[in-house]
């Protein structure tokens, strides 16, 4: 049994130590083709490609089709309009109201004129909302009642001074909306108001 062993272990040493020694054979002809296989393909390649041409465009071709360029000027147009939106609606002047009041006094009437002018500038670009609010005495169901019932008094003015009905909306706030949070008269008469609202 011994023997046996240790004949294997022999014949293993001897078949290990043989093998070593040994280099893996290249065949260097197929290795060195390789590049000038590649060489030559890229050169055939580059007999395909053509010169890259370059062309003169006229002055009239360069010029852009006036129905784009119309279409750019209205696109610019309406951005600068919807930019401007926030300017136009800073021009109204906000309506005030006396306490539990909704008519409006003659001092506020003039200010309401002067919003008639700004519609009659931006004429049917925008639609106005007027937004009707009150200082916090009261319920609210009433005081919803009394916003409505202000926006409604500023919406007659306008529509008897030429402005269209239909560019009208209202809204009321009561007094969820007040401008001002401090306890006195002078903050009080500030939440009472209706505020005018450009919309696209």
């Amino acid at each position: 049994m011994k023997s046996i062993v240790l004949s294997s272990v022999a014949i293993a040493v001897i078949f290990f130590s043989g093998c070593s020694d040994k280099e893996p054979a290249v065949d260097q002809k197929q290795e060195l083709q390789k590049p000038k296989e590649v060489v030559e393909k890229v050169e055939e390649v580059a007999e395909k490609v053509e010169e890259v041409k370059t062309e003169v465009v006229s002055e009239n071709d360069s010029l852009v089709d006036s129905t784009n360029a119309l279409m750019n000027s209205e696109t610019i147009k309406s951005a600068s309009e919807s930019m401007n939106i926030s300017d136009i609606q800073n021009q109204f002047s906000t309506i005030y109201f006396d306490f539990d009041k909704f008519n409006i006094s003659s001092d506020m009437q003039s200010k309401i004129s002067d919003g008639v002018e700004i519609v009659n500038k931006v004429e049917t670009d925008f639609n106005i909302k007027l937004e009707g609010n009150c200082d916090e005495w009261g319920s609210d169901e009433y005081n919803f009642a009394l916003g409505l019932k202000r926006a409604n008094s500023v919406k007659k003015s306008l529509i008897a001074e030429g402005v269209d009905s239909e560019r009208i909306s209202m809204v009321s706030y009561g007094e969820s909306n007040p401008t001002c949070n401090d306890q006195t008269k002078e903050c009080w008469s500030k939440n009472r108001r209706v505020d005018f609202t450009l919309l696209p």
